[in-house]
């Protein structure tokens, strides 16, 4: 619809996770490079950040970053119980029809993650929107993944990513165990005005735009209502752009963003 008008290949401001429109501002870089480490050297890392601020991006990045001999273990929906987590787990690992029983199913994931150590393969466990995890008995689960060791290493790692709410629970003292086995923490702020000029460029760019198409004015009014939170900047330039698709406008000032902006729950 648009893009062609505005000389782009494909949307730029989509909401899908691709790694390949992760702008890396400077918490953004920080993030990845400590959830790296934290692959890297086997260690339990907590992510935490508002709705939109690009969590999920970063693991997609993670995965693309880390190289051979990691098997990443994704689990977008927490909202299980103990042994329904155990048994996602299993699958994601390779176990086509994992066990009904808890003790039977701890025996074959004990297997299989020693068996991943022996062929040189990493599981990575990455949990997102840890924060709607129903009970305690799935972090105690978590917490006993960490036991996977050998006398000198881990076999596994551990991500949990959530709203800045995961970070208030876990400090709740019934969550002392867990939470002295996280190595690894950050936490992911907003956007400034100027990354988020640099953010809506490049993201132009990499879909085959040139910068400079959002002008200055535009620039502050998508800062001021999005408050630097990128799902949010998302939104408002997709919606601005189809403004000035049909007003066969160029460039998109501010009075674009202001016409927009009545409609959108940002």
């Amino acid at each position: 619809m648009y893009k062609g008008f505005y000389g782009l290949r494909e949307k730029p401001f989509s909401k899908t996770p691709d790694p390949r429109f992760l702008f890396m501002s400077r918490v953004h870089e920080e993030a990845l490079a400590r959830l790296q480490y934290a692959v890297e050297e086997l260690d339990v890392a907590l992510l935490t950040g508002g709705i939109g601020s690009g969590k999920t991006t970063i693991s997609r990045a993670l995965m693309d970053s880390v190289g051979p001999g990691y098997r990443f273990c994704f689990v977008f929906n927490p909202i299980l119980t103990a042994l329904e987590f155990l048994r996602l787990l299993a699958r994601d690992l390779g176990l086509d029809s994992p066990a009904a029983t808890k003790d039977d199913l701890l025996k074959e994931l004990t297997e299989e993650i020693y068996r991943c150590h022996a062929g040189g393969i990493v599981p990575v466990i990455v949990i997102d929107e840890a924060q709607m995890i129903p009970g305690r008995e799935v972090f105690d689960e978590i917490r006993l993944l960490t036991n996977f060791q050998l006398d000198d290493t881990n076999l596994l790692s551990v991500i949990l990513m959530g709203q800045p709410e995961l970070r208030e629970r876990l400090a709740d003292p019934v969550y002392e165990p867990l939470r002295q086995r996280i190595g690894i923490q950050y936490h992911l702020n907003s956007l400034n005005l100027e990354e988020t000029l640099e953010y809506l460029d490049f993201r132009l760019t990499v879909a085959g735009g040139k910068p400079g198409l959002f002008l200055p004015d535009a620039v502050l009014r998508i800062y001021q209502l999005s408050g630097g939170v990128p799902r949010r900047i998302n939104t408002i330039a997709t919606n601005a752009l189809l403004e000035g698709f049909s007003r066969d406008t160029a460039l998109i000032d501010a009075e674009i963003i202001d016409a927009v902006s009545e409609e959108l729950f940002v």
